[in-house]
């Protein structure tokens, strides 16, 4: 049986990037932060988040996760939980 990917609330999202609350709104508003809607609220699987975040990081464009308002020494080296 295949593993359930772990949902995360947009808070846990910002602590796991460590930024403000209103910038993962804004990037999963955006279209830019891969994430669902579950009635009012965002939700997001951490496996895309942390796929998303490593093609971020492997592109070698840090300006790019700055201009996100993420800074990219705060979240380069995470890894997925398993």
């Amino acid at each position: 049986m295949a593993e359930v990917p772990r949902i995360l609330t947009a808070k846990e999202v910002a602590e796991y990037l460590r930024c403000h609350i209103s910038t993962v709104y804004r990037l999963a508003k955006n279209g830019k932060l891969p994430a669902f809607r579950l009635g009012a609220d965002w939700r997001f699987r951490e496996d895309a988040l942390q796929n998303w975040l490593d093609a971020e990081l492997k592109s070698g464009n840090d300006q790019e996760l700055k201009d996100l308002g993420i800074n990219p020494h705060d979240v380069r080296g995470r890894k997925s939980r398993d």
